[in-house]
């Protein structure tokens, strides 16, 4: 991979990170047996610089069968405070890595997960990001209003900028954006 497309990859994967940190859940959607949508809230303990987000988990839960029969999943990330929202597509699968449960564990997380960080059926739901799409309105809401004003006096659909909405592939080797 030439350093352009690395480099546009590393951008792609910071501006998704700056739009997700201040979200505190997000909805994780799976594909159960049945074929129907599965969604449940879920906190991201961390993203890394490699396209992966960390959850935890219990392998016994539904979730688990569910990746393991479909690994395809949505995670959705909402602030509507400050009007932004992003929907990552990619794939999950449950792991259980001791050194990353350790360092991602926090006492208030045994709240769900009682027996701590050593129970055996604590794991990690591992989240590899093949694509998301943003909308990130404009922070002002004059500027939002004008727009919309725009569109109403011209009878031309309101158009959101690549600032404000825009598709981020991972997976693509150039990394680059592509709005839709």
């Amino acid at each position: 991979m030439d350093s352009k497309v690395k480099e546009a990859r590393h951008e792609a994967w910071q501006h998704l990170q700056k739009l997700i940190k201040d979200v505190e859940t997000a909805m994780l959607t799976t594909i159960s047996g049945e074929d129907f949508l599965r969604s449940r809230p879920m906190i991201t303990q961390e993203t890394d610089d490699t396209g992966v987000l960390w959850f935890f988990t219990n392998d016994h839960q539904a979730k688990a069968q569910e990746l393991e029969e479909d690994p395809r999943v949505n995670v959705s990330y909402s602030n509507p405070s400050a009007n932004r929202y992003v929907s990552v597509s990619g794939l999950g699968e449950v792991v259980h890595d001791e050194e990353m449960k350790r360092k991602l564990w926090k006492p208030i997380l045994k709240a769900w997960f009682p027996d701590g960080v050593d129970d055996p059926h604590l794991s990690l739901l591992k989240v590899y990001i093949e694509k998301a799409e943003f909308w990130d309105a404009p922070a002002s809401t004059w500027v939002e209003v004008a727009g919309f004003a725009k569109a109403l006096l011209t009878g031309k659909p309101y158009e959101a900028s690549r600032q404000e909405h825009d598709t981020i592939n991972l997976v693509d080797p150039s990394g680059l954006s592509q709005q839709t």
